[in-house]
């Protein structure tokens, strides 16, 4: 379901949170003590290729839990949050799932990481009645008909997709290719991709090849990209391929542009290039974490500060309350960061 979907279901929670601090106030003033407590199911790589990413937004929801448990002591409303380890495995996200809905009792599965962990969760969510909300996946397949139980906050990969081929063209780049993960993450990035090209009517891909992981079909794919004198890449990967794909085009002398989807972990990436980043554009969805006038992120790094949690932009997206998760944010280029475009 859409965006449309998501903000209805969260309507429905805004109106049971007040009906519930109605109740409380009744109960309270009756001598009762009445709280109610929901649980959230979360299944996230904490181990594995994506735990960078897994752990800064597993750390950052679990931010968001404590600080909403503490402003609403006295209200009658609180959130368990279960977070389980998945190591960025579908099976094991499926089991996860399957432990959290029945042996956890939650109420909704939340914030599952990774396109076939997320399609993973959201078919045992539907085998059993539930739902699975805010995943942190962009996979197109998982808004379409077939999942009327996945309610998103986060921008779709088409979106993300259109607003990178848009860039492209922009500044004349109309021979593009594509290199991303073999895996569900990357095949819905090469079709969200050619979608948008043929979408805004632009040329089509001049070349594609989907790599395994553990990058042992990587040279080969390259190589075959590069000979199609590409002007823009866009990689639909992790940081781990996206760093040896940048390292190996640039040692070739590939002095084209790299665009990359907002999946693939700005920090982390910092992490692995150092000064390497440096021209690579980055869909974004959320803003900086780094200390700015924006309201939110003041309020991300002032609970930061009572933490021992360091700013991330993954951990910064965890953490924002639902509503203002829905929104996406425009950020601009920073000379020590890769550039960024709004989704």
């Amino acid at each position: 379901m859409g965006k449309a979907g998501a903000t209805l279901w969260l309507g429905s929670g805004l109106l049971a949170g007040r009906t519930s601090h109605a109740q409380a106030q009744t109960a309270q003033r009756a001598g009762a003590s009445a709280t109610r407590t929901v649980i959230l199911g979360q299944s996230v790589p904490l181990t594995g290729a994506a735990s960078e990413i897994g752990l800064a937004f597993a750390a950052g929801c679990k931010l968001y839990a404590n600080q909403f448990n503490d402003s609403n002591a006295a209200n009658g409303l609180q959130f368990k949050l279960l977070q389980l380890d998945d190591g960025y495995d579908a099976t094991r996200a499926a089991a996860n799932a399957k432990t959290l809905l029945t042996n956890e009792k939650a109420d909704m599965l939340f914030g599952f990481v990774g396109t076939a962990s997320s399609e993973a969760a959201a078919a045992v969510a539907a085998q059993q009645g539930g739902v699975l909300f805010a995943p942190f996946a962009a996979a197109d397949n998982l808004r379409g008909s077939n999942f009327p139980n996945v309610f998103h906050v986060r921008p779709s990969m088409a979106d993300e997709a259109v607003k990178i081929v848009r860039q492209c063209g922009a500044v004349g780049q109309t021979r593009i290719a594509l290199v991303g993960d073999d895996d569900a993450m990357g095949r819905a990035g090469l079709a969200a991709v050619e979608q948008a090209l043929a979408d805004l009517k632009l040329q089509p891909l001049v070349a594609s090849a989907l790599v395994h992981p553990n990058g042992d079909n990587l040279d080969a794919g390259l190589q075959a990209v590069q000979k199609q004198s590409p002007q823009a890449i866009v990689l639909v990967s992790l940081s781990g391929t996206t760093a040896n794909v940048v390292r190996k085009l640039r040692k070739n002398s590939y002095f084209g542009t790299f665009m990359a989807f907002s999946i693939v972990g700005i920090d982390p990436l910092f992490t692995a290039l150092g000064k390497d980043v440096s021209g690579i554009v980055i869909s974004q969805v959320v803003p900086s974490p780094r200390p700015s006038a924006i309201p939110i992120v003041k309020e991300y790094l002032e609970a930061i500060d009572n933490s021992d949690q360091t700013p991330s932009y993954e951990g910064l997206e965890g953490s924002l309350p639902p509503r203002r998760r829905a929104r996406r944010f425009a950020v601009p280029a920073r000379a020590s960061r890769p550039r960024r475009c709004s989704a």
